[in-house]
């Protein structure tokens, strides 16, 4: 990624590694956006707090956009969560098969939203806290116990390369 002042917007799910990457793009000059997803209903919200982009996340994500002096936008998905993951999970734990929610949360919302939102602000990409080594991979190759390898493989072949992932530096 080119430096000169260019916009990222950064997925902010509260926690220490998007938290890192603001920090680290900020450090380098880039100019950063904080975005995080509402996605939990308001009648969910006493069962969330403790979920991904729960309400704690939310003002955890806020504060730490406050303290690296970014600007932080919450967007609210919470009709898309239901549509394309809850209701997903259920039919598929209805059908006697084991469904993976977030998988299909990163595909749809986290990296399929998430591009409209920084067109909308103006950003030249896209960064969040997920950490990846990016190696060639063959489909049905490899550790389907590791959830990062599982979430990377279902998203290399469509991952334009304007995604900031942190790579490994070894």
């Amino acid at each position: 990624m080119n430096r000169n002042k260019q916009r990222v917007l950064l997925g902010m799910s509260g926690g220490v590694d998007s938290s890192v990457a603001g920090f680290l793009l900020r450090e380098q000059g880039y100019h950063v956006v904080g975005v995080t997803m509402k996605v939990w209903p308001q009648d969910c919200i006493s069962r969330a707090e403790d979920k991904c982009c729960g309400p704690q996340a939310v003002a955890d994500a806020r504060s730490v956009a406050h303290a690296l002096g970014i600007p932080h936008y919450v967007v609210d998905e919470t009709d898309q969560f239901e549509r394309l993951v809850i209701d997903y999970f259920a039919g598929e734990y209805q059908a006697g098969r084991t469904p993976n929610p977030c998988v299909m949360c990163n595909e749809k919302l986290k990296f399929g939203n998430l591009w409209s939102k920084a067109k909308a602000l103006g950003c030249d990409y896209i960064a969040t806290g997920h950490y990846a080594i990016i190696e060639h991979v063959v489909p049905g190759i490899g550790d389907p116990g590791e959830p990062v390898l599982v979430f990377i493989a279902a998203h290399l072949h469509h991952l334009p390369a304007t995604a900031g992932l942190p790579t490994d530096p070894h």
